[in-house]
């Protein structure tokens, strides 16, 4: 009995070796890798987030200064030198007909102006159709040193007022000088009034550039023959030639002395 269940024993033992699993293909042997479980509440591809990043503010956009102010900030120097510094530079002829008007520019040292800048501001003051060149008259701006028929010169009010003294003009109000002119070969614009502009302008938010082609057109008007002129009636456009500096006298800004191709004047003062 015991016999026979040793055998039967023995005969299973084979029979359970022969039935071991065979090595897959490509199996080789290596130590087991340890994987460590994931909570079931983070992803496995989660990591330790950084930490948020300090944001600066954006400080709030300054409105740019407008193109064409009405006047200009910071102070306005009331003297000078007394010297100038001429324009080297010339310019194209201004108008198809008519005698050739040649000037030279000039900025007076010490006024913090730029005698270039000063000069595109002239030219076109004085090269726009609706001005002197719609008459009958060219302009054009000459270097220092060539042959001209006047100057425009930016000065000081205190230069301004000793140069127009020379000539026999007053430009002061209220005993100061105020006013600009023009005297023999000479077209004299006041620093403050090309900076700062007329009252009349500014309470009508009138652009400084208005201003600065009125003056310019007004005095070199004076340098052609022409007189002072009045206003024709109330809301219609103020004469070139008029004392705009002065007040409107009920007008309306205009810098040009010719409008829809026909020349524009008042009555003579």
């Amino acid at each position: 009995m015991n016999a026979t269940r040793a055998v039967f024993l023995a005969a299973a033992g084979v029979i359970l070796t022969g039935l071991a699993l065979p090595k897959l293909a490509g199996d080789t042997d290596r130590a087991p890798v340890s994987v460590t479980p994931t909570s079931a509440a983070t992803p496995a591809s989660a990591t330790t987030a950084p930490p948020a990043p300090t944001l600066t503010p954006t400080p709030p956009a300054q409105a740019p200064p407008p193109a064409d102010p009405i006047t200009l900030p910071g102070p306005v120097p009331s003297r000078g030198e007394g010297a100038f510094q001429y324009g080297t530079t010339g310019g194209p002829v201004f108008g198809r007909s008519g005698t050739v008007h040649r000037y030279r520019v000039a900025v007076e040292r010490g006024s913090n102006e730029d005698v270039a800048q000063f000069a595109v501001a002239v030219d076109a003051a004085l090269g726009d159709q609706r001005s002197w060149i719609a008459g009958g008259h060219r302009m054009q701006r000459v270097p220092d040193g060539q042959a001209h028929e006047f100057t425009v010169y930016l000065a000081t009010g205190e230069t301004a007022q000793r140069m127009c003294a020379a000539g026999g003009v007053n430009i002061q109000v209220a005993g100061r000088p105020y006013t600009s002119c023009r005297t023999s070969g000479r077209v004299i614009v006041n620093l403050d009034r090309w900076r700062l502009s007329i009252p009349d302008y500014t309470s009508a938010k009138v652009p400084l550039s208005v201003y600065r082609s009125y003056v310019v057109n007004h005095e070199v008007g004076h340098q052609l023959g022409h007189r002072h002129e009045l206003c024709p009636r109330a809301g219609r456009p103020a004469p070139v030639m008029a004392q705009q500096t002065l007040g409107l006298g009920g007008c309306v800004a205009n810098p040009w002395p010719y409008l829809n191709g026909r020349r524009y004047a008042g009555p003579l003062k």
